[in-house]
């Protein structure tokens, strides 16, 4: 009989049913290595004539961990590209609330910048922002107090080739002394049992808690969700909103930087955008060209500064859609060409796109009820031409703005 050289688990049980954290040191032995390997590109449509073919050949258990891990990392491929993913190991959890490797480049970035050279990562889960900050030449203590978590960020550590700058910790991050490194940078939880946490101070641990941790170091990050309201920002924080590839992904407070300082960063590039204490913009007529702002802009209430960059108003003064007569180049906002501006009537949209040959229709609302598949269906859009129709508001009245991407 073949020598097993993986720790027994229950047998043919689910593998999270038994013992989690033994099932993942098991993948991480010379066969669990091997059959991880020998799934790098399986399609998961053939999932049960693959474990049947494994399991002929391996313990049952270990097969059903590796294909977990497979589908982890196929999906974490978006996050971390499939270079990283197909080394890295993956939890459920870490999957969906790590941080997107752009992102925690771009926070790296920052850091190194600072002249930070050591980071107390608190909540560091997977190890994603340690890991970019370790790439960054940053040394960093990774803290998770969730066993299997650590595992996972020591485990992603060594597989990069960045163990020599990251030492994970499995401990409460509120035993942590972090008086001998230059910055921390805390990523509470913000879901529990019943789903997302809206209450900062029912982070874990609360946002208070993180912003003493903060102030304590000479410079600091706390990661926050992005719809945080602007009179939690503490004073003496920075507050960034973080956009990549057009979805806002986080927010940011920085301490040790720009006090009450606001800014919107668009990833890639990186391109940012700060605060420089406008005015709101005024209610104007729909001109030639509609804007609408990237929404890291418009979390960080910095549409006045993308309105002024492009000589714009805005249409209502509770929508964040700009319009001007002068089409300018600008990252922070998509422009539009308005071909036609009208007060809503679906019979008249229709009439409109028919008369166009309008078959391609994208919809985008902005201070409207309608859904736009519903009126998608109501004006089945026909024909070999594209539009855009906006359903929002000018100057208080519902309307619909049709035009297209300007060029």
């Amino acid at each position: 009989m073949r020598e097993r050289t993986i720790p027994r688990l229950a047998h043919n049980g689910p593998v999270n049913d038994s013992d989690p954290l033994a099932a993942f040191r098991a993948l991480r032995t010379e066969e669990g290595a091997a059959l991880l390997a020998s799934l790098a590109s399986y399609d998961p449509a053939d999932e049960l004539a693959v474990a049947t073919r494994l399991r002929r050949e391996h313990p049952a258990e270990l097969v059903s961990a590796a294909l977990g891990q497979a589908r982890l990392r196929q999906r974490a491929a978006a996050k971390f590209g499939a270079q990283d993913a197909g080394r890295m190991f993956f939890t459920p959890n870490g999957v969906e609330q790590s941080t997107r490797r752009t992102v925690a480049a771009h926070r790296a970035a920052r850091f190194a910048a600072l002249g930070v050279r050591s980071v107390a990562d608190l909540c560091s889960g997977i190890g994603g922002d340690a890991l970019a900050l370790a790439r960054a030449g940053i040394s960093v203590l990774a803290v998770d107090r969730d066993p299997l978590t650590a595992e996972a960020a020591r485990a992603n550590a060594e597989a990069l080739g960045l163990a020599h700058l990251v030492e994970v910790r499995c401990a409460d991050v509120t035993d942590i002394d972090t008086s001998s490194y230059d910055a921390v940078f805390v990523d509470p939880a913000r879901r529990g049992g019943r789903g997302r946490i809206f209450d900062p101070e029912a982070y874990s641990p609360p946002l208070s808690w993180a912003v003493a941790a903060a102030r304590a170091r000479p410079h600091a990050a706390l990661k926050i969700a992005p719809g945080i309201p602007h009179e939690a920002v503490p004073e003496d924080a920075e507050a960034e909103w973080i956009s990549d590839g057009g979805d806002v992904k986080e927010a940011v407070l920085w301490f040790g930087t720009a006090p009450a300082a606001v800014r919107a960063t668009l990833l890639p590039g990186p391109h940012t955008l700060t605060g420089r204490g406008l005015p709101d913009p005024a209610v104007r007529a729909v001109g030639r060209y509609l804007y609408e702002p990237d929404g890291a802009a418009i979390r960080a209430h910095l549409v006045a500064e993308v309105a002024e960059d492009v000589s714009g108003g805005l249409i209502d003064e509770t929508i964040a859609y700009i319009t001007s007569d002068e089409l300018r180049p600008t990252p922070y906002a998509t422009a539009y060409e308005i071909t036609d501006a009208l007060p809503f009537n679906v019979k008249k949209l229709k009439a409109l796109l028919r008369e166009r040959e309008v078959g391609v229709l994208t919809v985008k609302k902005r201070g409207s009820a309608v859904e736009p598949e519903e009126l998608r269906r109501k004006v089945k859009p026909q024909g070999p031409a594209s539009a855009t129709v906006f359903l929002t508001r000018v100057a208080g009245a519902p309307a619909m703005l049709v035009g297209h991407p300007a060029q």
